[in-house]
């Protein structure tokens, strides 16, 4: 096996506080700073790499057939049945770079906050449109397996979630700053995998429950000062008592 480094070889993924050049922020690094802002601090000033891992495959093989079923209605500009179901006046939206906002490694949606002068980016995984409201629906597929029913409550108020709803939040915020004009409402297409089944049968048995959640953003500009205050000190911020990444480095250290 072939040694590996601690930390990043590439220099221009690395913040650096004389450069008055756009930083790059992605969806994914933005919730890190949530959760953890000495991590953070480690990963985009000193650059300090997280071990790798392998993608999630089935999560991935669900998105990518997910969105061509819902190309299929796009192209025509016609309803899928999840929204006749839910007495919803949508539609698959269709814009010429949407494949671009879909993936993120090649911008996905972005903005310059110019207060910070970071670019906020992130790969949607779909938008629909609200045909009544003419208002774009921010929409992001959640594939899992649970032997319990999903209902929206439960789903919401799961811990686990948290960052779900602050996802949907952020992508919310950053096509309200391209000046387009966004639901409150955005969707989980929830796919829960029926683990209950006698047999496998060389198939997996999804049932799909469509999640509401009325998006907030209005504690997103803090935060984006906040990181770039972060971003700016000469020093790591203290240990965050509450990360589990945190703790392993601290244990390593007083170890060795």
């Amino acid at each position: 096996m072939k040694e590996v480094s601690s930390f990043r070889v590439r220099k221009t993924s690395l913040y650096d506080k004389k450069s008055n050049q756009p930083f790059k922020i992605s969806r994914s690094k933005f919730s890190n700073f949530l959760s953890c802002k000495r991590c953070f601090y480690l990963d985009r000033v000193i650059g300090l790499k997280e071990p790798s891992m392998p993608g999630w495959a089935l999560n991935s093989a669900v998105d990518e057939l997910l969105k061509k079923e819902f190309d299929f209605y796009r192209k025509e500009q016609k309803p899928h049945p999840i929204m006749i179901k839910n007495d919803l006046d949508f539609v698959p939206y269709y814009h010429k770079v949407l494949d671009v906002w879909r993936n993120s490694l090649k911008g996905g949606i972005s903005f310059l906050d110019e207060k910070t002068n970071l670019i906020i980016h992130g790969g949607i995984d779909d938008i629909w449109f609200d045909q009544k409201e003419k208002k774009l629906v921010v929409v992001d597929y959640k594939a899992q397996s649970t032997n319990y029913p999903v209902s929206i409550e439960s789903y919401l108020n799961n811990e686990w979630h948290l960052s779900y709803k602050l996802q949907m939040d952020i992508y919310v915020h950053i096509l309200r700053k391209m000046s387009f004009k966004v639901s409150d409402y955005s969707y989980f297409y929830v796919c829960n995998g029926e683990k209950l089944n006698d047999k496998f049968n060389n198939k997996l048995d999804f049932k799909v429950t469509l999640v509401p959640y009325k998006s907030n953003t209005s504690w997103i500009d803090a935060k984006l000062e906040e990181m770039k205050e972060v971003l700016n000190l000469d020093n790591p911020p203290n240990i965050e008592p509450s990360c589990e990444k945190c703790a392993y480095l601290k244990g390593g250290k007083e170890y060795f």
